[in-house]
């Protein structure tokens, strides 16, 4: 695996760790870590969070990362997933280093 490819998934897997601590930690969702699977949903069926805990983890993401959601309707959609986050808190940062 090459280097720049070895320190993205990497730094993948550092906000993964943080994300899912992020959920347990603030939102109090009742797992460990390696239960919470990063394509689950993060609302519904999934981790069962509500409209309350999206204001929390909007505030969250912005407190602990820098993160600020898309204002448009398509931006709630990244946030369907675990994995939504960590894409969302890469492309900001791949957004912030280019600028």
């Amino acid at each position: 695996m090459s280097a720049p490819i070895a320190e993205l998934v990497a730094r993948r897997e550092e906000i993964l760790a943080r994300v899912r601590r992020l959920l347990i930690e603030k939102l109090r969702v009742p797992r460990t870590p390696e239960e919470i699977d990063p394509d689950t949903p993060l609302f519904g069926t999934g981790l069962g969070l509500d409209s309350i805990d999206a204001v929390e983890l909007v505030v969250a993401l912005d407190t602990d990362f820098g993160v600020r959601l898309p204002n448009e309707i398509g931006g709630r959609s990244v946030v369907r997933t675990v994995n939504g986050v960590v894409d969302l808190v890469l492309a900001q940062e791949r957004a912030a280093a280019d600028a």
